[in-house]
């Protein structure tokens, strides 16, 4: 399997902290990865570097079939070739319907006169459909979003990245705060959007990744530390150490 995304050799510091040391990873598509580390072992910084909030001060990172530096690409740049970023805190339009949210989603021209010419069409109106059976919330396409539990926040935010057509989807912490039959959703959810995306999802619980029963990438001081599947990467005696034994 080709990859879609490859970083090697990436640095970064501040303040001369180095939080990226010499970092090479890459995911094909599609993909489901689960990223790991202890807290400052460069999780959040490898995200922001591929959605380009943060500039490394070496190496390469390349997307897609014809190898594009994303490193020479805007943030809004690399959102359009499509890699999409689900946060911690969902952020969703707490006052709007779960319906307007995915409307306000969906990719389309963005400029001043488009939005203000934005009607709904059929072929709107059946992806805004398909994409909330997708992530579990048809019922609720009527609700202000501001009603919705934490979990089906966090869905809503995952439908809002799917209406962007993305590629690749970058999702930090989804289980946290979630009930158990929310994150039991969310892993199911996750491992069907990995069937024909590229999805890295950064975590903390390891019930959760075990159940994902994907490849795990240890990260530890801003380096790939170990990488496989949990089992492998639990056994091995330096991530015990520095992470595990914790």
């Amino acid at each position: 399997m080709a990859s879609l995304l490859e970083l090697s050799g990436v640095s970064v510091s501040f303040d001369g902290f180095r939080a990226i040391n010499n970092l090479s990873f890459q995911i094909g598509e599609p993909e489901l990865r689960a990223i790991i580390g202890p807290n400052g072992a460069g999780k959040t910084t490898f995200m922001d570097i591929v959605t380009g909030k943060t500039r490394p001060d070496t190496g390469r990172v390349l997307w897609g079939e014809k190898s594009v530096s994303l490193l020479k690409l805007s943030e809004s740049q690399i959102a359009r070739a499509g890699i999409g970023r689900k946060f911690q805190k969902p952020t969703v339009f707490e006052a709007q319907t779960v319906r307007e949210n995915l409307a306000m989603a969906l990719k389309a021209p963005r400029g001043p006169l488009d939005v203000l010419r934005l009607r709904p069409t059929q072929a709107s109106a059946d992806r805004i459909a398909a994409i909330a059976a997708e992530i579990g919330l048809s019922d609720d396409l009527p609700r202000i979003a501001g009603e919705l539990s934490h979990g089906q926040k966090q869905w809503l935010e995952i439908g809002m990245l799917l209406a962007q057509d993305p590629r690749l989807l970058l999702v930090d912490e989804p289980a946290a705060g979630m009930t158990p039959a929310e994150r039991a959703h969310t892993t199911d959810l996750l491992k069907r959007l990995a069937e024909r995306h590229a999805v890295v999802v950064v975590e903390h619980d390891m019930d959760f990744v075990r159940r994902l029963g994907c490849k795990v990438t240890v990260l530890h001081e801003g380096s790939v530390l170990a990488e496989g599947s949990l089992d492998h990467v639990t056994a091995n005696r330096d991530v015990i150490d520095v992470y595990l034994g914790r």
